[in-house]
């Protein structure tokens, strides 16, 4: 019997596990990387680029890259919330069948389930090669909140890869799964989940094998991305400031800042300060310019403080609908890269006691 993949089919970033001797295990992608940016995109020779790759020149191409499909799948092109976010991608969204949603990516329009499938077929086809056999079967997560039409569309994304999907799980149960917490009792958990893209913070109750969510609450646009941008406008107004150069109109530059303000985000969750440094970021009448800054943790939390203490309403929102005080809470399950960032840990810890 061939291997069911376990999928993460999330906004910004896509995860991939197998349960090995009964403990779920990551795969790697191909890129070796325990993630895969859920980006799709045709370069300027009409070659379709999933992931990293595509990731890599989004900045450059901002017309023929999609990014958080997840926001459109199973929805509406009339709902409030999709025209929200359609007014903040720089790709074209426009109205199909029936008051669907399509997206445009080179000359060709596409359904999210038919580019959410491009990311599954990339980790269907990079599990496949680093486990050595066929994979044809997967359970995808999908957030809490998801209605019947959100979960109906993702299992068809699925399928459009080639998948057979056993299942469609809520993300904060999955969560509790891979930790053990079916085994416990009569526990209360708070889920708090951080991603890219989204925020989500679920309360559950596990009983006698079975996970309920009681309550879930979130702010489906606060994600490490935020975080991203926050920095890269601390970047760019250091720049200004020694240089007197905007490169927020460069937009070669401007790809270099973003995976230079990511990288730096992350190497502060372990470190107490790092170096930015992308030399000829920029050229002036007066020669190259570079850019080398230093920048501290202490820095960062005082620049993300605003961010992460956003987090706290929905939080307290999920309690009270789920008709908990913080003592109830058993147990806190910290999801999504961002909860690696110290700052977010001790937030947490502090609002639960």
């Amino acid at each position: 019997m061939s291997k069911i993949l376990g999928i993460d089919l999330g906004t910004t970033n896509s995860a991939m596990a197998v349960v090995e001797g009964g403990k779920p295990e990551i795969v790697e992608n191909k890129e070796g990387n325990r993630t895969t940016p859920s980006m799709v995109a045709v370069n300027k020779n009409g070659e379709r680029l999933v992931g990293l790759l595509a990731k890599r020149q989004a900045v450059t191409n901002p017309d023929n890259t999609l990014f958080s499909i997840k926001r459109f799948i199973g929805r509406k092109f009339d709902d409030t919330e999709v025209q929200e976010d359609i007014k903040l991608s720089p790709y074209t969204v426009t109205k199909g069948d029936g008051g669907s949603i399509k997206v445009q990516m080179g000359d060709k329009e596409y359904t999210p389930q038919e580019i959410s499938a491009m990311v599954l077929g990339k980790l269907k086809a990079d599990a496949e090669d680093k486990l050595g056999e066929n994979i044809e079967e997967a359970v995808i997560t999908v957030p809490a909140y998801f209605d019947d039409a959100q979960r109906k569309a993702t299992k068809e994304a699925g399928e459009i890869a080639g998948l057979k999907v056993r299942r469609v799980i809520n993300e904060p149960t999955a969560a509790a799964l891979a930790y053990g917490f079916n085994k416990k009792n009569d526990e209360q958990i708070a889920v708090y989940d951080l991603g890219g893209g989204t925020f989500d913070v679920s309360i559950l109750e596990v009983s006698d094998d079975t996970i309920e969510v009681k309550a879930t609450n979130g702010d489906t646009h606060l994600g490490g991305d935020d975080f991203d941008q926050v920095l890269i406008n601390w970047i760019l107004d250091e720049f200004k400031k020694s240089e007197g150069i905007d490169l927020s109109q460069d937009n070669l530059a401007l790809q270099r800042v973003k995976e230079a303000a990511e990288k730096a985000k992350i190497e502060l969750s372990t470190a107490d300060q790092t170096e930015i440094n992308q030399p000829f970021i920029t050229t002036s009448d007066e020669g190259p310019k570079h850019l080398v800054l230093t920048l501290t943790r202490a820095k960062l939390e005082e620049l993300v403080h605003d961010l992460v203490q956003k987090t706290l309403e929905p939080t307290t929102a999920a309690l009270k609908d789920a008709g908990f005080d913080k003592g109830d809470i058993d147990e806190v399950i910290l999801v999504g890269g961002m909860t690696r960032m110290p700052i977010i840990q001790k937030t947490v810890e502090e609002f639960f006691g």
